[in-house]
């Protein structure tokens, strides 16, 4: 048996400073395993990493896709803990040059959610689910 587990997501940064930038500019603190071309935040449940795109290209085997400005087949989600952050998220991002692809919007049964892209079109959801339900962490336990 696979543990059912995600422990680690890392990013390929085409430029990795930006991206780091970027992400201590959301207020994410990293931990104590950061390098040059390294960084990784200690979030509520996974850890996320930024590493370069050679580098994880060349670990990988795999070729690096040109240009970044695609969609990637991923995104990636910050789910809150009232409506109006989901608002307050946005009004963050936009500030630090995120491109917003959906404004804050509400769905049945009070749900509210909007989109943005990271510096290199990382897709991040923004969500509000009054039925979801976190632990002591603040780690996702139920959607």
């Amino acid at each position: 048996m696979v543990l059912q587990r995600v422990s680690l997501v890392t990013i390929g940064c085409y430029d990795f400073s930006t991206m780091r930038e970027f992400y201590q500019n959301l207020g994410w603190q990293e931990s104590g395993h950061n390098y040059s071309d390294y960084a990784v935040f200690q979030t509520a449940g996974v850890l996320l990493s930024l590493w370069t795109i050679e580098k994880l290209a060349k670990d990988s085997g795999l070729e690096i896709p040109n240009p970044n400005k695609y969609f990637k087949g991923i995104t990636f989600s910050i789910n809150v803990d009232e409506p109006g952050q989901v608002d307050e998220v946005i009004v963050k991002v936009r500030s630090l040059g995120a491109k917003i692809l959906n404004e804050p919007n509400n769905g049945n049964g009070g749900f509210r959610s909007a989109s943005f892209a990271d510096p290199e079109y990382n897709i991040w959801e923004v969500a509000f689910n009054p039925a979801s339900t976190f632990d002591e962490r603040g780690s996702m336990l139920t959607i």
